[in-house]
C-alpha cells in the first residue's frame, strides 16, 4: 500500500492505494482496538500482521456493509489488543515489536466454561498458563486481567462466580497489575435473544455489593488495582473508573521501552477526553476498532458481538481469502460512491 500526500486532506486522513490499485481516502489513527468487535489475537492475528505490514485495512461497518472504510496504518503508533484466548498471537510478538508498536493485552479470563456459557473456548487452565506467558513475555503492566461480564444464571450464583475468581487471581495474581470487571448488559439484542435461553441475568443491586466485597477482601493478598468498566456507579474508594484505552499505560509503556514516541505523546496530549463513539460511561482515549462482528469462534452465550451462526460462515470466508483488507474479504459493490458518502464514511 503506498500512501499519496495531498494537501486538502486534515492530518487524521490520507489518500492510499489499495491492493486492486483504487485510490481512496482513508482514516489515519494513532491507537488502534483490535478488538472490542471480535478476537483478532484468536483467530486472525496472522491476517492483523499481514494488514500491518501492508499498511491498511477495510473496516465493514455493520450498519451500512456496503460502504467503504479505510484505515491507514500510516500514523499508527499503538494497539490495544482484547482476546480471551490471544495464544495464536504469541509468534508474531516479535513482529509487533519490529515495526516499533506501543501495544498491551486486555485478556478476559473468566470460569464460565462449566456452565456452559463458553464453549468455544479452551479450558481454564491452558488459558491461566497462556496468561502467564505472556505477562513474563511483554511485563505484567501490560497484560491486564478481565473478567467480563459479571453474570448469573438460575444455576450460576454469585458464590459460585466468586470462587472462580478465586482460583484464577491465586494463579495469576503475580502476573498482572489489574483486575477489570463490568456487570452484564442484557439490552444489546444478541444478549437477549440468548438470555432467555440460558436464563442469564445481571446481578441485582444487593449481588453487586457482594460481588465487590469478595473481590475487595480476596485482593488483600493480591495487591492489584481494581476496576469498574463503563459504568459510572460508585462502588467505594477501592474501585476505579477504568480507561481501557489508557493513555497513562500507553504512555509509560513508550517511556520504559526508549522509543519516546513524538507522534504518541502529541496525539495523547490533544486528545485527553474520552472516545466520542463509544457509550456514554466509557472513560476510553480515542482509537480506531478494526474487527468486525459475527466473526468470533468462541461461541459465548452473553457476546453482544456475534451471532454464532453467522459466524461459522464468516469464518469459512475468511478461509478462501485469509490475506483480504477486511477480514471476511467482502467485495465491494461496483456502484459509485459519492462524496458525501466518503466523506460521512470518514467520520
Amino acid at each position: 500500500m503506498k500512501s499519496l500526500s495531498t494537501g486538502k486532506m486534515a492530518a487524521e486522513k490520507r489518500l492510499i492505494l489499495t491492493d486492486d490499485g483504487e485510490e481512496v481516502f482513508a482514516v489515519s489513527p494513532v491507537i488502534i482496538s483490535a478488538s472490542r468487535a471480535t478476537d483478532i489475537p484468536a483467530f486472525y492475528p496472522d491476517w492483523f500482521v499481514h494488514r500491518l505490514e501492508k499498511g491498511y485495512a477495510r473496516w465493514i461497518n455493520s450498519f451500512n456493509p456496503h460502504l467503504p472504510y479505510y484505515i491507514s496504518f500510516d500514523d499508527t503508533r499503538a494497539v490495544v489488543f482484547w482476546s480471551k484466548n490471544p495464544l495464536p498471537l504469541l509468534p508474531y510478538l516479535d513482529r509487533l515489536d519490529s515495526l516499533g508498536l506501543v501495544y498491551y493485552l486486555q485478556f478476559t479470563l473468566t470460569s464460565y466454561g462449566p456452565a456452559g456459557l463458553e464453549p468455544g473456548l479452551p479450558p481454564l487452565d491452558e488459558r491461566i498458563s497462556t496468561f502467564i506467558g505472556f505477562s513474563d513475555r511483554i511485563g505484567y503492566d501490560r497484560v491486564i486481567w478481565r473478567f467480563d461480564p459479571v453474570l448469573l444464571t438460575n444455576t450460576l450464583g454469585m458464590k459460585e462466580v466468586l470462587s472462580g475468581i478465586e482460583y484464577i487471581g491465586k494463579r495469576i495474581a503475580p502476573y498482572t497489575k489489574k483486575f477489570v470487571f463490568s456487570f452484564v448488559d442484557t439490552s444489546y439484542s444478541k444478549v437477549k435473544r440468548q438470555a432467555g435461553t440460558m436464563q442469564i441475568r445481571a446481578p441485582i443491586y444487593e449481588e453487586k455489593l457482594e460481588f465487590i466485597k469478595g473481590i475487595t477482601r480476596m485482593n488483600r493478598k493480591w495487591n492489584l488495582s481494581l476496576a469498574v468498566c463503563a459504568d459510572n456507579t460508585d462502588y467505594g474508594p477501592l474501585i476505579e473508573h477504568n480507561r481501557c484505552i489508557d493513555d497513562t499505560l500507553l504512555r509509560k509503556i513508550d517511556l520504559e521501552s526508549g522509543r519516546h514516541d513524538g507522534a504518541l505523546t502529541r496525539f495523547l496530549e490533544t486528545h485527553k477526553g474520552k472516545d466520542p463513539g463509544q457509550r456514554l460511561a466509557c472513560r476510553c482515549v480515542k482509537s480506531k476498532d478494526i474487527g468486525q462482528y459475527d466473526t468470533c469462534l468462541h461461541g459465548c452465550v452473553y457476546c453482544y458481538a456475534t451471532d454464532h451462526a453467522k459466524a461459522r460462515i464468516n469464518a469459512e470466508k475468511h478461509a478462501l481469502t485469509p490475506w483480504a483488507d477486511t477480514i471476511t474479504g467482502e467485495r465491494i459493490r461496483a456502484a459509485r460512491r459519492t462524496g458525501k458518502d466518503i466523506q460521512s464514511s470518514l467520520m
